[in-house]
């Protein structure tokens, strides 16, 4: 015994070969919806086509969601005007595109010793890009990285 449901169906309790040959007369699939409930209910549908509106929903909901992509740029604590400005286009590029940037000033060798200047570069550079994203992590030193998140202003 299941208890049937659907359109274009007579609703109610029936024999499971019964409701199988109404579901075969109207070509359709006999659908099990909840097997816990006493009897079973079963839905009288087009599977095909509900798996296909399934799989529709589901990817319609995957492009609404927002993919975060973040770039990443490198600066040394000694960048050149001319490099800083070249990096800077890029970055300004980056958050027009809506991307989060994560810029990083890595220190070779010796040039540990100057942690303010890597600090003051990325501050600068923050400065720079004040109209087009905001900071979301202030200059944090990372090993021999000193790293500062930017996020693009909506």
């Amino acid at each position: 015994m299941v208890r049937v449901v659907g359109e274009n169906v007579e609703n109610g309790i029936f024999q499971l070969r019964e409701a199988l040959s109404m579901a075969q007369e109207q070509g359709l699939d006999l659908v099990e919806i909840s097997p816990t409930a006493n009897p079973p209910v079963c839905k009288v549908m087009d599977y095909k086509k509900f798996l296909f509106e399934q799989k529709k929903k589901q990817k319609e909901i995957k492009a609404k969601s927002a993919k975060i992509v973040v770039k990443e740029i490198r600066l040394g604590p000694n960048t050149d005007e001319h490099d800083f400005n070249f990096k800077l286009k890029h970055a300004i590029k980056f958050l027009e595109d809506g991307s989060k940037i994560k810029v990083d000033v890595f220190f070779r060798g010796r040039a540990i010793v100057y942690k303010d200047k890597g600090e003051l570069v990325l501050l600068k550079f923050a400065q720079e890009l004040e109209e087009y994203g905001k900071v979301e992590q202030l200059p944090k030193l990372e090993g021999k990285r000193m790293i500062m998140m930017i996020a693009p202003k909506k």
